[in-house]
């Protein structure tokens, strides 16, 4: 893969990925999930205060290929949501780990971060390693 995946972030199964940031969490998709998907074309988020619960969908990503649900890897209230992403989806695919972020959260749970996949998992997982 050509963009390593950073080692400040955890990885869910479903590609969506976690970055602590002092208290709060800012969620996105992994580059890896974006290249699959192609062109973005489309983003929905929750609204700031919407409450996330792990495993369940947040959002959905549209694109030339498909509609896919966004996945919360973790628990937690939504603080923030990336309006830029909203308003130009191809932000997801220029900066995935910087500005193509999706929401930021304060975790109700810290400790579901040890459930998520380091970046070596991650790769290793994606990458069939």
């Amino acid at each position: 893969m050509a963009t390593p995946y950073p080692s400040d972030c955890r990885f869910a199964d479903s590609h969506e990925y976690v970055r602590p940031e002092g208290g709060l969490w800012r969620l996105g998709l992994s580059a890896y999930a974006i290249d699959q998907l192609g062109d973005i074309v489309f983003v929905e988020l929750p609204e700031p205060g919407s409450q996330l619960s792990a495993g369940q969908s947040f959002g959905s990503v549209e694109s030339v290929k498909a509609v896919e649900d966004l996945i919360s890897p973790i628990s937690g209230v939504v603080e923030a949501r990336n309006e830029a992403v909203l308003a130009s989806p191809e932000e997801l695919q220029n900066d995935p780990y910087g500005e193509g972020w999706l929401l930021v959260v304060t975790p109700s749970d810290p400790a579901q971060w040890d459930a998520l996949l380091d970046a070596d998992a991650y790769v290793a997982k994606v990458e069939g390693t």
